[in-house]
Formats: C-alpha cells, structure tokens, sequence
C-alpha cells in the first residue's frame, strides 16, 4: 500500500485528495491516472448534473469549483455544499440512479469519469470515505443554517473551505483561492449580500481574515476555529 507520489506521477488535486484520504494501491492510482486522460471541461454555470435526470456516470472534480444547488419555482436559490477538486459528482451504489441536486459548475471545471471500484478494494474505501465526508459536510451546513449567527456562518464555512482545500493540496498556508461572490455566499449562508458584506467588514476589522478579489487569508484559523467552536469534520477513527 502506498501513501503518496509515484515515481513518474503528475500530481493533481484530485489525487492528492484521495490519497489523503487513504493509501491507495498501485492498481487504483494507475485507474485514476489513466482517468485523467478522458477529462472534459465544462464551462462556468453550465449544469454538470440535473436534479431529477437519471446520472449518466459517475464524475471526478480535476478542477475548478462547483455547487450542489436547489432552485426554487420563484427563482431562489439554495446552495447546499460547495465541490472542490477531489470530490466526487454522482457516486452512487444503486442502479438507475437520479440526480437529488442540481450540480453547477462555479467556474470553468473540468471533470473525468470516476474509475470503477470493486467492493474491498483501496479505491472503493478512498470513495466511500469521500462520501462520508461529503454527508458530514452537508450536516454541517444545516447547522450552520440552523443555530449559527451571521458571523458564525460565515467565518465556519470559510474555515471548512480552508481545510478542504489543504487537504487536496491547493490553499497555501492561510490563504486560499475563493472563486464565489459575496451574492453567491448570501445564497449559501441564507442570508443578504449586504450582511455579507457588512460581516466580511467587520472580520476585518477584528483581524479574522483578508480578503482580496478571488482569494481569502485566515489570520489565525485554529484561533478562529475555537473562536467560534468549529471542528473539522472526521468520518474514521484512523
């Protein structure tokens, strides 16, 4: 079992994430590399999947950032969980499987198709650990909705960002690439733009972060972390 760069690899992000996540075996890293010669891009607020259309396959996330989205009939919308390179799009064990969110892509992406894991295997852990992860976010981001203040809200999910983005390799140190408006960030947090915007003043104010077009700097986010009483989230005891 191995843990980390092959002799000859080319690292992405995607990788990199997945071996975070587990060792992974020759076999799976040379399933994943060779996955990589099938990318395709999709452009920015391009659909990459439908909610209620049947998944055609499975997706691996290369690059770029998406959203799982809901759209309401009045034309609101809820952003539910943000998808970063090494997340999986559509991985499902049942047949015939539909989509239960719209996926979108945030900004130009580009996706692969996910290899095929048998049960048992070191690929089919790293994915089913991906998933778990994926629910532990998601439940993270109703409590955000549920009982965290403005504040809270926004300084929990930019710490969930941060350490997401570490784990696959692309934030660097306390900073980080954020390709999302402030209206995109009032979509997600259930808020307005403008108390977005006015919270974002004052963790400035306070020293919490920096934040530059398109990329975020935590000052101190292990500080912020209990400043606030975020935890990681953990999905395995190893």
């Amino acid at each position: 079992m191995i843990r980390g760069q092959l002799r000859g690899e080319v690292r992405e992000p995607a990788l990199t994430r997945l071996m975070a996540l587990t060792s992974l075996d020759a076999p799976a890293v040379a399933a994943l590399n060779d996955a990589l010669a099938h990318a395709h891009p999709i452009r920015v607020r391009r659909d990459v999947i439908t909610e209620g259309r049947e998944i055609a396959e499975p997706l691996l996330l290369l690059s770029g950032w998406a959203a799982r989205v809901r759209l309401l009939p009045d034309g609101r919308r809820q952003f539910l969980s943000f998808l970063l390179p090494g997340d999986l799009i559509g991985w499902c064990d049942h047949p015939y499987a539909l989509a239960v969110s719209t996926v979108v892509a945030m900004s130009d992406v580009t996706v692969c198709p996910l290899p095929p894991a048998e049960t048992g295997t070191p690929l089919h852990a790293a994915y089913a650990i991906s998933r778990a992860m994926d629910e532990g976010h998601l439940l993270a981001q109703i409590t955000r909705l549920g009982r965290l203040n403005a504040q809270e809200r926004i300084s929990d999910l930019l710490l969930e960002l941060h350490e997401r983005l570490t784990l696959n390799g692309t934030a660097n140190s306390n900073g980080f690439d954020l390709p999302l408006t402030q209206e995109t960030l009032a979509d997600a947090l259930g808020l307005t733009s403008v108390h977005v915007n006015r919270m974002l003043q004052q963790a400035r104010r306070e020293g919490d972060l920096q934040w530059r077009v398109g990329h975020v700097r935590l000052s101190d986010p292990a500080g912020l972390a209990r400043k606030i009483g975020h935890a990681p989230v953990r999905v395995s005891a190893r």
